[in-house]
């Protein structure tokens, strides 16, 4: 039987990937097993309760049906005022309420904010030219900070995708497998504010941050933004009824889960 941390982390995943995030949100079972986590007194099902809640965010149209979600801002409230949490917690937990409290005043589209965006998603893991580096970037505070951050990645050629922890301060980054993380590094040091250093994890399980030598790291970038990978044979397939179906990471089994989740929170929690 799956338990809290086993279908949130499971519902993180998912929401990652911003095709889903929509179907995540209207789901009837999903947005209220989401709020009865905020008040789980487990700090990894409160941590990945958070970061779901901030990749839902990230697609504007669910940003009023979760603020008005039963329950949501008060549990977002109270975790922000309860003690003994880790200072990654308490600090996603502002950044989600105030993403959900904020102003609904639609921001202008020019053609530098769409470029910004774009690369901003994941792609299927499957991709044996590509790799994922994490890395800490210390000076990322602000969001005009991550948008010096996002400028620096994009003009580096290789780079196919990345997305923000703010509250943790790191970029996770998906890269073609011959570019190295120095040269990600060199391009965030370039900003003059910023600077960058690779998360990976030790023989005990343990993150350690691993500083980077830029002293010879070249950084070769775009002449045409944005300079996407080519997916092989996992490329999206257009198809009649829907815009864009993934071959790899099939639709229905996501769907299926999303039910296997609902049911689980209906039958686990009374509300």
């Amino acid at each position: 039987m799956m338990d809290a941390l086993s279908v949130v982390s499971q519902l993180r995943d998912l929401a990652s990937e911003p095709q889903n995030r929509g179907a995540i949100v209207q789901d009837q079972g999903c947005l209220p097993g989401l709020v009865l986590f905020l008040d789980h007194q487990n700090p990894d099902v409160l941590f990945a309760t958070l970061q779901t809640l901030r990749y839902l965010a990230e697609l504007s149209p669910n940003i009023i049906t979760m603020k008005n979600e039963l329950g949501m801002m008060v549990s977002l409230e109270n975790l922000m005022d309860r003690v003994g949490l880790s200072v990654d917690i308490t600090a996603l937990a502002k950044e989600v309420y105030g993403i959900l409290s904020a102003p609904a005043n639609p921001v202008a589209r020019t053609p530098e904010r769409e470029r910004r965006k774009k690369p901003q998603f994941f792609i299927n893991s499957s991709n044996k030219k590509a790799k994922s580096v994490t890395l800490h970037i210390q000076g990322l505070d602000t969001s005009e900070q991550r948008g010096l951050c996002e400028e620096a990645l994009l003009k580096v050629k290789g780079v196919i995708s990345f997305t923000f922890q703010m509250a943790s301060k790191r970029c996770t980054v998906r890269i073609r497998s011959d570019l190295t993380t120095e040269s990600l590094a060199s391009a965030i040091a370039a900003t003059q504010v910023l600077s960058a250093e690779q998360v990976v994890r030790n023989e005990a399980g343990e993150e350690v941050l691993i500083p980077l030598n830029l002293s010879g790291a070249e950084v070769q970038q775009n002449t045409n933004l944005p300079d996407y990978l080519p997916e092989e044979e996992d490329s999206p397939q257009r198809e009649a009824d829907r815009a864009i179906s993934r071959t790899t990471a099939k639709d229905d089994a996501n769907g299926s889960w999303l039910n296997a989740a609902a049911s689980f929170l209906t039958k686990t929690f009374y509300w």
